[in-house]
């Protein structure tokens, strides 16, 4: 029998053990994956499905979502905890990387170079991108579509300081070229296909020079302490891939609503999409090393980096 005396001495740490319990038990009952997602694209259309939190319920997590703007300020809240899963174009890697942030790949969709490129005003004199030399051009820093802008203008023989080329977020930049205040942008979808639908005409856009995919990544202490996870956020993305690339037109209707994107200008974005994921190969690494590489002797980063140092072995 426990006499009263030894109860008391072992209350304390049965104390402790059960807050170190209760605390674990709720922690288990409550573990969260924040998702960070952009206003276009797969990630959206699986948030707008509502089915993710059912998917991942047996493994004990639940979904938080987070809209970013852009890939760069998606990676910065990567970096700073706020979310560990997130899809980005090729170039916010390339940067967050040289900038030490803790993130792996994981997979890709197939190239979409069709997805992005210079647009300028329909009445506009400029007939090739050689004739963008001394223009005002603008686009997204760290950007896929500043790499593409990079790589049209090395194609062109010219280079970025052979043009007047400002910065700005993606809606500021829309407003910017809808007012004609610049000359020149270059975009990616869907507002490079509002800006075409609204009368902006193609100058080039990625075909022959950018591959243009999109990578699935997260923070790799997330990644390594969860792979189960991450598998089953990859497998519900191929699932939901499967069903835009089928029939684009539902995608279409559900993604108009949610964001107040013209019906017009999504039909006109989602087809060339690239559909289908599939794991990162040598030759993807290949270009994103490419890119890394333009970025560093342009001295656009502060390092000379090897991306595959960030490639996911789970």
């Amino acid at each position: 029998m426990i006499s009263r005396r030894s109860l008391l001495a072992t209350a304390p740490a049965l104390v402790t053990a059960g807050l170190v319990m209760g605390r674990n038990a709720a922690q288990a009952a409550d573990k969260t994956i924040h998702i960070g997602y952009q206003k276009y694209g797969t990630l959206l259309l699986l948030k707008a499905a509502g089915t993710l939190d059912q998917i991942l319920a047996p493994l004990g997590f639940t979904v938080a979502w987070s809209e970013f703007l852009s890939g760069p300020p998606l990676l910065e809240a990567l970096n700073a905890g706020a979310i560990a899963f997130g899809i980005t174009g090729e170039t916010p890697p390339v940067f967050a990387q040289a900038a030490g942030t803790p993130f792996v790949y994981l997979a890709s969709d197939p190239a979409a170079p069709q997805g992005e490129g210079i647009l300028v005003p329909a009445d506009s004199k400029v007939q090739t991108v050689a004739d963008l030399r001394g223009k005002r051009v603008i686009t997204t820093k760290g950007s896929n579509a500043h790499y593409c802008l990079v790589a049209l203008l090395l194609k062109a023989g010219l280079k970025p300081s052979d043009v007047q080329l400002s910065f700005l977020a993606p809606p500021d930049a829309f407003a910017a070229f809808r007012t004609g205040s610049v000359d020149a942008w270059c975009a990616w979808d869907p507002l490079f296909a509002a800006a075409e639908v609204t009368g902006g005409r193609l100058l080039a856009d990625g075909t022959g020079v950018v591959p243009n995919h999109q990578f699935f990544l997260a923070r790799q202490d997330f990644a390594d302490a969860n792979p189960a996870v991450i598998h089953a956020l990859l497998n519900a993305v191929a699932a939901e891939e499967k069903k835009v690339q089928a029939d684009p037109g539902p995608a279409a209707a559900t993604i108009g609503p949610a964001t107040g994107i013209p019906i017009p200008v999504l039909q006109k974005a989602l087809p060339r999409m690239g559909y289908g994921l599939g794991p990162m190969t040598p030759e993807i690494f290949a270009d994103q090393q490419k890119i890394a590489d333009t970025f560093f002797g342009l001295g656009l980063i502060p390092k000379k980096i090897t991306v595959t140092d960030n490639a996911w072995k789970g």
